[in-house]
């Protein structure tokens, strides 16, 4: 065997002990050895180097099966740190978690409409600059940062290409990020790191194709194929609230027309209660749908269940050129979702081509609120780490 394939198949095997011992929240190296198949002698030597790289630590004994009893290994939790950021069209929004994803300090800066780039990028710093003053401490545990940005992102250079909500275009995140701090920086689309978000720290059945769909002031995906993030030829993959579902529609902010983000977002749904409620107020948001949807106002139900059938239909066609094993529905317009949810999975099981999709295809409502996005760009240097 050549040294370089010894060396590769050496990382391979860190990494899959690595994340064996993340899954199992604790584990012994015996059990690491038996349910990875890597003999006893190189799980030793590797677990050694994982304690002196301050990613494992030996925890309590575990419990015997006749002879000694065993130590445990876990993750160090405190071991190193991430940055992670949700730029949003409104608020940019940081934290600083640690390697199982727990928050140790929070910052967070408003944006207005008609920022211009350098505005941004200089809110930006600012949350970055405030998560690194409350851990001073800890800078040098810091791993990289990772920044959520809606839109279209190059992520070879970390550069926002094209944001339709906020206006944006090509914003240099990554680059202004990394010459103000001296700290690695990856930036991508919000969706996606929300899909690894909830693939990290949501997902308790483990599939191989697990998708999030993203529906509040826009629509997006992200998709997870063997644990890896799936960005497509130009880095458009996921952009579902751009594909056209009506040609008589209204016209979308990016330009077409009929969009699927025309008919579901948290501004659609407005749309549609005005259009269709002679008495609805012109300050109408829709929270306040919702909320009057909640005392029982049949008209506003009725608009919340219908924003429910065009998600479905919207989901069908993800279905169908997608098909995933598991769907994750997350953002604002969700937390309807005692009211449009069970509308969504009806209209999926009415359109759906087969039985075994109906069957088979997971579809649920986050469990990670708020905290998915910037749970997720912290996950970009949490994936390279275990995977």
């Amino acid at each position: 065997m050549q040294r370089g394939t010894f060396e590769w198949m050496k990382s391979v095997n860190k990494t899959t002990i690595l994340n064996k011992i993340r899954l199992s929240g604790s584990i012994s190296r015996a059990d690491i050895a038996k349910e990875t198949g890597i003999t006893p002698p190189t799980v030793s030597s590797i677990v050694k180097e994982l304690i002196d790289e301050n990613l494992v630590k030996e925890s309590h004994i575990g419990r015997s099966t006749g002879g000694r009893k065993p130590t445990l290994l876990q993750l160090k939790e405190d071991g190193y740190y991430v940055i992670g950021i949700d730029a949003g069209s409104k608020i940019i929004k940081g934290i600083v978690c640690d390697l199982v994803g727990q928050i140790h300090s929070r910052a967070e800066a408003e944006i207005w409409p008609n920022i211009t780039k350098e505005k941004f990028l200089e809110c930006l710093l600012t949350v970055v600059e405030q998560l690194l003053t409350k851990n001073q401490h800890d800078t040098g545990k810091v791993l990289g940062i990772g920044v959520a940005m809606h839109g279209v992102i190059d992520i070879k250079t970390g550069t926002s290409l094209s944001s339709v909500n906020s206006g944006l275009i090509n914003v240099p995140i990554k680059q202004t990020l990394e010459n103000k701090f001296g700290l690695p920086v990856k930036v991508e689309n919000n969706s996606r790191a929300m899909a690894l978000g909830e693939f990290w720290f949501g997902n308790e059945n483990a599939v191989k194709r697990f998708a999030v769909i993203n529906i509040g002031r826009g629509v997006g995906s992200g998709l997870i194929v063997d644990n890896k993030l799936i960005h497509g030829a130009q880095g458009v993959t996921g952009e579902i609230g751009h594909t056209t579902i009506s040609l008589e529609g209204e016209r979308c902010s990016c330009g077409n027309i009929g969009c699927f983000e025309t008919f579901v977002t948290g501004d659609a749904i407005v749309r549609r209660a005005k259009r269709m409620i002679p008495t609805a107020p012109e300050n109408l948001t829709a929270e306040e749908v919702y909320r009057l949807a909640k005392q029982g106002e049949k008209q506003y139900i009725h608009i919340l269940e219908e924003t429910g059938r065009l998600i479905g239909i919207g989901i069908v066609n993800f279905i169908h050129t997608v098909n995933p094993d598991k769907i994750i529905l997350s953002g604002g317009v969700m937390k309807s979702k005692e009211i449009i949810f069970p509308i969504i999975k009806k209209t999926i099981h009415e359109r759906v081509l087969i039985d075994k999709l109906r069957v088979e295809t997971i579809i649920e409502v986050s469990k990670l609120g708020d905290d998915i996005t910037v749970l997720g760009a912290a996950t970009l240097w949490l994936n390279d780490l275990f995977y």
